[in-house]
């Protein structure tokens, strides 16, 4: 697979595109449906200045149709990887395993590089984003590597890459 050069572009397993597209069409339909249906119950109820009911139900509107964007975004800009080659090169769609330099190896961490949004969708395993510090960091890094990052607090850290093999589940 190769990495797009748009910087919004995510990358998404099969799986997770699909539990996505599914979600979308759950709430473009019978969620979207039902949350319509509790305003128009609690408007018949009368004043809507006191009405608990109708101010729940939209800000639960407000929250579904924000997710709906969200999805239709998300999904607008996927990437639906394909395994990557097993080259131990780092790219979305790679199971990383990093430690920071001066930790044991016995401190080291495994995680799947790619949209933060699939998470849900793998078991067993963090996912960070290409984007975050580390991501964009490792990217293009081969097994053996060291490389400096900003952290969000400022710190500079190091790590080693110690593996990188495509996920596969």
């Amino acid at each position: 697979m190769t990495q797009s050069t748009e910087q919004g572009t995510i990358w998404l397993t099969q799986d997770a595109y699909d539990k996505l597209k599914a979600e979308l069409a759950d709430l473009k339909g019978p969620v979207r449906q039902e949350v319509i249906a509790r305003i128009s119950a609690a408007r018949d109820e009368g004043d809507l200045k006191e009405n608990g009911g109708y101010h729940a139900a939209r800000e639960e509107q407000g929250k579904v149709e924000g997710r709906i964007r969200q999805l239709e975004d998300m999904l607008d800009r996927a990437e639906v990887g394909e395994t990557p080659a097993d080259d131990g090169i780092v790219e979305p769609g790679m199971k990383v395993t990093y430690k920071f330099v001066g930790d044991d190896d016995d401190d080291a961490e495994t995680f799947l590089l790619g949209a933060r949004e699939i998470e849900d969708s793998v078991s067993g395993i963090k996912v960070y984003s290409p984007q975050s510090p580390l991501g964009s960091a490792i990217i293009g890094a081969k097994v053996g590597d060291t490389l400096s990052y900003e952290a969000p607090t400022g710190k500079m850290l190091e790590v080693v890459i110690l593996d990188a093999k495509p996920y596969t589940g």
